[in-house]
Formats: structure tokens, sequence, C-alpha cells
């Protein structure tokens, strides 16, 4: 064996023995041998929601559904339409940044934790609350996912509004991508600098945000979980990511909790990441070990050298946002520390998440 593959095998080893350390060693799930959880379901006293950073209004709005005795799940879809609505959010719905043809495709999941029903869209044009869409999928089919044109004709056939996604200023993003791609094609970008201020915006909504998510915990202690996205900036047309894929993008179990994630889709599709979390905290962890746990999977899985940064490490992010149904309630990523958005009696508020890797 070559030094690069005994150092390759050494570091997976070490991955998966610090995975199982740090997450309690727990090898089998409780539910597995019929043993409930240690924690106790369904003790709250209020209403929990939790999001990703750019989940504040959704959150807000979630909140006051449940508190006018809404369900979770009808609390976080009308939550999240706000941002699909907002036009300034240039990674969700109306406004989303469109794929390499310059049409904007959507994506979107949400699952019913009381009876683990669930419904999805992806590759929706035309619709900027996808949201909805997946709902009505759920309840009105006996599927779990529709995508393109099928979708598109089935939230028309109940009435969602359709309109052109594309803004003016996505359409800008996106030709100046188009026109720096190559120096070998025959698209000129303007002799002038394109506003500056423009690029730092697309680089700080890529690193902080790109997707929401958001799960709620109702007083009556039902969970719902919604995660929505426009997806990759300039993806391959058809593109499906991990939001709109149940047990990746998004779980919820009334007997456990929710988690979803944002950031880098293909990790969580090969990993059923927001699926193992729950898991995760179905044997006994906390929402943050539970979350930690997967970035650890992740990063044992990784092993494509172009994913690994100089350490050995994934050199991409993915964030993961969790709450248990005992109103416990936490978060993590993969490098660097960063924030989710937290709802309760207390109001709507930013905490802190720990990053795997310190560095982001």
């Amino acid at each position: 064996m070559s030094d690069e593959s005994s150092s390759a095998a050494s570091r997976r080893s070490f991955l998966k023995q610090a995975a199982l350390a740090g997450a309690g060693a727990a090898a089998l799930p409780r539910a597995a041998s019929g043993t409930p959880p240690t924690f106790d379901a369904g003790s709250n006293n209020g209403p929990l929601v939790v999001a990703s950073d750019n989940g504040a209004p959704a959150a807000e709005q979630a909140l006051e559904v449940m508190a006018g005795d809404g369900e979770a799940l009808d609390a976080v879809i009308e939550g999240v339409n706000i941002v699909e609505r907002d036009p300034d959010d240039i990674t969700v719905g109306y406004g989303g940044i469109p794929n390499a043809d310059g049409t904007v495709q959507l994506e979107a999941g949400v699952v019913e934790g009381k009876t683990h029903r669930a419904g999805a869209v992806a590759v929706l044009e035309d619709i900027p609350v996808p949201s909805q869409v997946a709902r009505l999928v759920m309840e009105r089919t006996d599927h779990v996912r529709l995508v393109g044109q099928g979708a598109k004709e089935f939230a028309r056939m109940h009435g969602i509004e359709t309109q052109d996604l594309l803004t003016e200023r996505a359409r800008k993003i996106w030709v100046e991508w188009k026109e720096t791609l190559s120096q070998e094609d025959n698209y000129l970008p303007p002799d002038s600098l394109k506003d500056p201020a423009l690029g730092a915006k697309v680089r700080e909504v890529q690193r902080h945000y790109g997707t929401i998510h958001c799960s709620a915990l109702a007083p009556n202690g039902n969970v719902g979980s919604v995660t929505t996205t426009s997806g990759l900036f300039y993806k391959i047309p058809g593109r499906v990511a991990d939001t709109s894929v149940v047990g990746a993008g998004l779980y919820a179990d009334n007997d456990v909790g929710a988690a979803g994630s944002t950031g880098r889709g293909e990790a969580n599709l090969k990993n059923l990441s927001s699926y193992l979390i729950v898991e995760r905290m179905r044997a006994g962890d906390a929402p943050e070990e539970a979350c930690l746990f997967a970035c650890r999977r992740i990063a044992e899985n990784t092993q494509v050298p172009r994913l690994l940064n100089d350490q050995g490490e994934p050199n991409f992010n993915v964030r993961f946002y969790a709450l248990r149904t005992d109103g416990e309630f936490g978060g993590a990523q993969m490098r660097g520390a960063g924030q989710m958005i937290v709802g309760d009696a207390d109001g709507v508020r930013r905490v802190g998440i720990p990053g795997l890797y310190d560095e982001a």
C-alpha cells in the first residue's frame, strides 16, 4: 500500500472512531429494539421553531400561526412562503438565481411528523411557492414527489399562481456569470467594471444562506418540517438537490423531532443526513450531538480528492438544524462556527452553532 493510500485509510479509520465517540458510540438506535427515546417527548410548554440563518421572517410567521392554534406544518409552510416570495433572497423562490440556461427551477419538500406523510416537487418552473405544491402532492396524490412539467401542471390544476420567476437582478447576475465563464466563447462582458456590490452580495448569500429550512414543534406535540430552494447557482438544467428528498434535506417524526439542512446537497443525498440526525436523537443524542454526528459521517464518506483540502477534510460546508419533542434544539455545520434561527416563548433570535472543523 502506498503512503498516500495508507494515510487515506488511517484518516477514514480515525473519522469513524471519532464519529462513534462523539455520538455516544450507540451502534444501534434504540427504536430498533423497541426501547423508547430517553427524553420526555411531548413535555414542551410552548411552540418551538428552528430555521436556517435566513429564516427569521419564517420563524416569526410560524410562531404567529401556532399562537392561533395552527398546526406545525401549516406554520412552517406559511413561514417559508414569505422568503419564497421575496425577490431579495436570491437562493429561494421568486428571484432565485437561474440554472445554466437562465431558467429558474425550484424544489421543496415537506414532512408531517404525526402521519409520516411527505410531499415534494423538483425542477419546478414558474411557480413561486414550491412548498405549497409539495404539500398538495402530499395531500392530493398517492405519490411523494413530482418533477418538471408534470409538477407545474399539477400546481396549475390546483389553482397555484404562475409567474416569471427570473427577476431583473437575478438575470444580471446570470448574464455576468455567462459573460465571464470562458475566454474561448463569444460572450463579451461590458468594458466598464460591473457593480462590485452585486458580486459581494452574491458571495455573501452563497456563504451564509442558499436554501431555507424551517421545522416546528406545536404545543400539541405535532412536528412539521419544510425545506425549499432555487438550488445551486447556474446548475445543470434538471439537477435535483437534497431539498426535495425526504431523509436527505429534511425529516420529521412526532416520536422524536425534526431535522433539516442547507449547504452542499450532494453530501446530504449520499448520506441521508436529516434521517440520520433524527435517528441519532431517537437513540438519545442531543440535537447538537446528532448534527455533529452527521457532519462526521459526511467527512468520513468524502473521499474524492477535489472535495478535500490539504488536510484531507471536506472543503465544502453543510449545515444542520434540529429540534426534539422535549423542546431541545441545536445545530452544527461542517466548517467554522455558524448561526441558526430559533423561535419560542422568548421570541425569535439567532443562536450559535459549532463547526466540526474550526475554519470556514
